[in-house]
């Protein structure tokens, strides 16, 4: 199938639909013109922002953006916590992060008391208080899991690449020794689900910037995937790749034209 002919489109956000607070304007004036004709959903595993944020972003970009079409590593993370019973975790995420986490599952207790878990999001507002905590609980109780939203060493900005989850995930295993018994997140397909279950894999596409996690997610998931050059990769490390994406393109827009 052509990717013209796709039916349900997975936006990867930031390097994909913008870079930091800059619209990429290929990308948002093909969403926007084709808002009518094709089922966007947008995913992201920035978890420094709920999916309430994200909405507001898109729309002041001109994206009629709602709740319902945004993914989250949250959702699979909510779901795990409650299939194992988990009612007390550690959080180590910003006031963003803690407040969906709340609204999604208010029956968990947010404290290092008792703690069942320590949960390792993108922090934004991190202290090292919070890593001197999370990290002693780790050390000294090893039936405590070790839970992290997802994977991405670095997150882009216009000025640059930004320390994320996965280089904090390195910063615990050196001090601690210890590594997450779960990452969530692209390149997980549980991030998915949602849309799998509703498309036939066939209908769908993946777009993103980055091999690690939106391509992988993609072949992970038996969708196929469409690398823009709006963010992280570049052409050379794409062509590197042993499976290469179904389209390469500079822009969002510019992949329909292909």
């Amino acid at each position: 199938m052509k990717i013209s002919e796709k039916r349900c489109v997975v936006l990867d956000m930031d390097g994909t639909v913008y870079l930091g607070n800059i619209p990429i304007p290929g990308a948002v004036e093909f969403i926007r013109k084709n808002w009518n004709r094709l089922d966007f959903h947008f995913l992201s595993n920035n978890t420094s922002k709920a999916p309430d944020t994200y909405v507001k972003k898109l729309n002041g970009m001109g994206i009629p953006a709602t709740l319902d079409l945004i993914l989250s590593p949250t959702t699979p993370l909510v779901d795990f916590l409650k299939e194992q019973g988990i009612h007390t975790a550690y959080i180590v995420g910003n006031r963003d992060f803690c407040r969906d986490l709340s609204q999604r599952m208010p029956e968990l207790r947010q404290q290092e008391e008792g703690a069942q878990a320590v949960i390792l999001a993108y922090d934004t507002e991190l202290t090292y208080e919070k890593l001197s905590r999370s990290a002693l609980l780790l050390e000294n109780h090893p039936e405590v899991l070790f839970l992290a939203t997802h994977p991405d060493k670095v997150c882009p900005s216009p000025e640059g690449p930004l320390p994320d989850v996965g280089s904090m995930l390195a910063l615990y295993k050196v001090a601690t020794g210890r590594e997450p018994q779960h990452i969530f997140g692209k390149p997980d397909p549980a991030v998915l689900q949602p849309l799998l279950k509703r498309y036939r894999k066939e209908d769908m596409v993946m777009a993103g910037d980055r091999l690690s996690t939106d391509k992988k997610l993609a072949e992970n998931a038996g969708i196929d995937f469409i690398l823009v050059l709006s963010g992280e990769a570049t052409l050379e490390e794409a062509k590197a790749e042993a499976i290469q994406p179904a389209v390469i393109a500079e822009d969002l827009g510019k992949a329909w034209e292909d």
